[in-house]
């Protein structure tokens, strides 16, 4: 069992502990400059924390649940380990699903586990940004990390993408506030282009909002493609947005010094999702001709992009792996865990955090309901069916050492700020791997 849990007798001293530079998991921004305070091994105060952060961080350790369930009855994590291996080991075609809410740890334990089972494995990019994932694999990408952002972009684009929303402190970190090395006045020198379907909180504060027609996001890109080559579209064709507007967007595009795309679920939901974000790929690649652009997926999830990283580097793949022949293999749809539920081809299931089953559609919850499930979170998981068996887990970045991976690939370590006896969801994996 790992032993990175903060010390106990520094935790339980009575008096207040200031933490700086905490890092916060809630969302894919993974912010590190929190500022915790800690008062009889609860957070009382989290400076810097964002509307959404900063419920769940004075929520933690607010209430007690068993270590452990197996079908309602409270029993040792231990006892849990045992009663899943047990689960697993009678499955033929098991599923781990999971992973965004866990850590480079627990993600790397889950590819073990996957491996020996020969199980199909699958983040929750399955359920979000797949189709981005795809268009990657067809054109490249040509991005950076978000310390390029701050320091060099004057044109910041939100196309399907609201971060006041989602991403509260996004704009304030890393896209439009920060003063930089070529961006001396930060807010002053960049200019803000928000791209929706409608008005959102973040096109109130930009400095050009362009209402895109509902599902013409490929059009768009299209057309500005063709801007750039001197190419006009056919008459009457479907541009999505004003053809005046379009040829304003691509001068102004052109004219940047340095020039980012952060795109979300708007340009990657399905049913055209991977031809959107490929066609968007490629016009970020056309506009290195003219300056430097980029383009970065605005990813929601904690670690989800370490979920990625971890099984690109584990399997060669980064979601939807299948391991029953005993090497990877890869095929979102036929082995992404939505699709497989709904088929019902899965007869046990593992879920490593159970954020994202919601999402599922209603043929495959009820699937998920009717077989085995074993279910690995932390205590204030809302998980919307009722697992067979039930682990309670550590937080990493809250209980226990861990690393997460921005929205931009980039790892930022995660240090304990309250004590727990909880296992970490690697210490549980690695037990059932042992009953095995």
């Amino acid at each position: 069992m790992t032993t990175n849990r903060l010390n106990t007798a520094t935790a339980d001293t009575g008096a207040d502990r200031v933490i700086e530079d905490v890092a916060c998991t809630v969302c894919a921004c993974v912010c590190d400059d929190l500022k915790i305070t800690v008062r009889g091994n609860r957070i009382v105060k989290a400076e810097r924390a964002c509307g959404l952060a900063e419920p769940w961080l004075l929520g933690q350790n607010a209430i007690e649940v068993p270590e452990a369930t197996v079908r309602g009855r409270e029993i040792s994590w231990n006892e849990g380990a045992r009663a899943a291996a047990d689960i697993l080991r009678d499955a033929r075609a098991p599923l781990i699903y999971g992973l965004s809410r866990s850590s480079t740890e627990g993600q790397r334990a889950a590819v073990a586990l996957a491996d020996r089972l020969g199980a199909t494995i699958d983040s929750t990019a399955s359920e979000g940004h797949a189709p981005s994932i795809l268009a990657m694999q067809e054109s490249g990408e040509s991005t950076c990390s978000l310390g390029e952002i701050r320091n060099r972009a004057d044109l910041v684009i939100y196309w399907g993408s609201d971060p006041v929303e989602s991403h509260p402190r996004h704009m304030e970190r890393y896209s439009m506030e920060p003063t930089g090395l070529h961006i001396p006045r930060g807010r002053a020198d960049r200019t803000l282009i928000v791209v929706d379907t409608k008005r959102t909180a973040t096109a109130e504060l930009a400095d050009w909002f362009l209402p895109i027609e509902e599902g013409r996001d490929l059009d768009a890109f299209w057309t500005l493609r063709g801007l750039l080559r001197g190419i006009e579209p056919a008459p009457n064709s479907h541009t999505g947005l004003p053809l005046d507007d379009l040829r304003l967007l691509a001068e102004r595009m052109k004219s940047c010094r340095c020039g980012v795309i952060f795109f979300g679920y708007g340009v990657a939901r399905l049913p055209l999702g991977n031809r959107n974000v490929e066609a968007l790929l490629r016009l970020v690649i056309d506009l290195n001709l003219f300056t430097r652009f980029h383009a970065r997926r605005m990813r929601v999830m904690g670690d989800v992009t370490g979920a990625d990283s971890v099984l690109c580097w584990q399997t060669g793949y980064p979601f939807s792996v299948n391991l029953a022949r005993g090497y990877p293999r890869y095929n979102p749809g036929e082995f992404s865990a939505g699709d497989l539920l709904t088929r019902r081809e899965a007869d046990a299931v593992v879920l490593i955090g159970s954020a994202r089953v919601s999402t599922f559609s209603p043929a495959a919850l009820e699937h998920l309901r009717s077989v085995p499930t074993i279910l690995l979170d932390h205590a204030q998981a809302d998980c919307p069916i009722e697992p067979t068996v039930r682990i309670t887990t550590a937080v990493y970045g809250v209980h226990c050492h861990g690393t997460a991976y921005r929205m931009d690939e980039v790892p930022i370590p995660l240090r304990p700020v309250l004590t727990s006896n909880a296992p970490t969801d690697g210490d549980v994996l690695r037990a059932v791997d042992g009953w095995l």
